[in-house]
């Protein structure tokens, strides 16, 4: 089991091609638990590294990671 398990679970959940959150809002999902790095590194939400443990939340559900840093959002969108 993942702490991102539930980001993977919200992504899952959603019909939709394509899903805008802000950084606090995936903060809300993951119970408190996006990391700083996420906040200030857009490498953080790469979507070429299954490697990653939070990139498999998003890849597993079939999304990728499209993040603005200055808006401090995350546009997911289906792969």
């Amino acid at each position: 089991m993942s702490k991102y398990d539930a980001l993977y679970k919200h992504l899952a959940a959603h019909e939709g091609e394509r899903l805008v959150m802000s950084f606090d809002d995936v903060d809300e999902v993951l119970g408190g638990g996006l990391p700083p790095s996420g906040r200030r590194h857009r490498e953080w939400w790469a979507s070429h590294d299954d490697r990653h443990v939070q990139a498999r939340a998003w890849l597993d559900a079939g999304f990728r990671a499209y993040p603005d840093m200055r808006e401090r959002t995350v546009t997911f969108e289906r792969a």
